[in-house]
């Protein structure tokens, strides 16, 4: 497709975006705007976008296709001031916030003046942030939530997605309400619970500071969300108050069950408990991209020598493996620690473990 495109919000999924749209669209003329001018100039520096402007409304004057990769908070608060805005007729205008439904109610001033505003949610993502942690494969074999405020968009639709088509992702049309729903269950509420344990480990650690040490392995693995950011979570959970509300009630609900079963040392039942939640686990897809983003790690055995880490390191630097994240646990009280790698993709994982044969690696471990 030709034309231009404007994005606000430069950062790594703005950025990604960008490439992906590039990388399908070649003659596409891209435009950003961020707040932050550092993401200005290294998505300029990188060729993520062919120029910038110094106001939003100075971006979408023709603008085919408006892309908002900014917080909901302002996402709302930028959709309301487009409304006001000198735009494109035949204008779309989508966003890619994690929430849905208060974003399509702010975009009604905007649809009421006959512009198209469908929402967006491409849920793949990175520990990285930033235009320099911008890649063009973020959002391959991801699904990519589509939520239109009605079914009168069918032409509109399949435009937002031939211009997304280089994202690779698997495009699903869902209403707001249905989206804000989904992603509630599988994102929203698994990052309060792991918070809530972080918490409850850090309660605890104050009568015992082996709490805090042994802390490490799969409790660290089952809580990594916890790190996430707090400005963000708070607006998640303002913004889906209403679906999340209710799943703590049924969590709530769940956890009292459990709790019955343990007193009442019901072990057929609490078999039962652990079985179901085995089985349905083992059936999610392994290789498909979800809404938390994944890590690939790498365990390896390390002995306390000098020179160990930076010989393991040395090794993938020589194959050209990037690494994305990485750390020792310290919870064994023998000569060998644990170094824990995190890849990009399961290819990267695959060649690390193979450039480090001399080293014993595992997959995963238990504690």
């Amino acid at each position: 497709m030709n034309g231009k495109v404007f994005i606000i919000g430069l950062g790594l999924i703005g950025g990604s975006l960008a490439m992906a749209i590039r990388q399908a669209h070649e003659s596409v003329h891209i435009v950003g705007y961020d707040v932050n001018e550092n993401n200005i100039q290294l998505a300029k520096l990188l060729g993520i976008v062919d120029d910038s402007v110094d106001s939003i409304a100075e971006g979408v004057l023709e603008a085919d296709l408006i892309l908002l990769a900014v917080p909901v908070d302002q996402t709302e608060k930028i959709v309301i001031q487009l409304a006001d805005m000198k735009l494109k007729d035949d204008v779309i205008v989508t966003d890619a916030g994690s929430t849905k439904s208060t974003v399509v109610e702010a975009a009604k001033h905007l649809m009421n003046r006959g512009i198209t505003f469908i929402g967006g949610h491409p849920m793949a993502g990175s520990h990285k942030s930033g235009a320099g942690a911008a890649k063009p494969h973020l959002f391959e074999n991801a699904f990519y939530l589509l939520t239109p405020s009605d079914d009168h968009h069918t032409k509109e639709i399949n435009q937002l997605k031939e211009w997304l088509k280089g994202t690779r992702a698997n495009f699903l049309v869902v209403s707001p309400h249905t989206h804000d729903w989904l992603t509630g269950v599988i994102s929203h509420f698994p990052h309060i619970v792991a918070a809530g344990l972080v918490k409850q480990a850090q309660t605890y650690s104050e009568e015992n500071e082996l709490v805090a040490r042994l802390a490490a392995g799969g409790f660290r693995d089952i809580t990594r969300i916890a790190s996430s950011s707090p400005e963000m979570w708070r607006d998640i959970l303002l913004h889906n108050r209403d679906v999340l509300l209710d799943l703590m009630d049924d969590w709530i609900m769940e956890m009292a069950h459990i709790k019955e079963l343990v007193a009442n040392r019901d072990s057929g039942e609490i078999y039962r408990f652990f079985a179901e939640a085995k089985v349905f686990r083992d059936d999610m897809p392994v290789h498909a991209k979800g809404a938390i983003p994944a890590y690939y790690d790498l365990y390896v055995d390390i002995p306390d020598t000098p020179g160990s880490l930076a010989e393991i390191t040395g090794l993938l630097a020589q194959k050209g493996i990037s690494i994305t994240n990485i750390r020792i646990i310290e919870t064994r009280e023998e000569i060998y620690g644990v170094l824990v790698i995190s890849f990009q993709n399961e290819e990267d994982r695959l060649k690390a473990a193979e450039a480090i044969g001399n080293y014993t690696t595992y997959e995963t471990i238990l504690a």
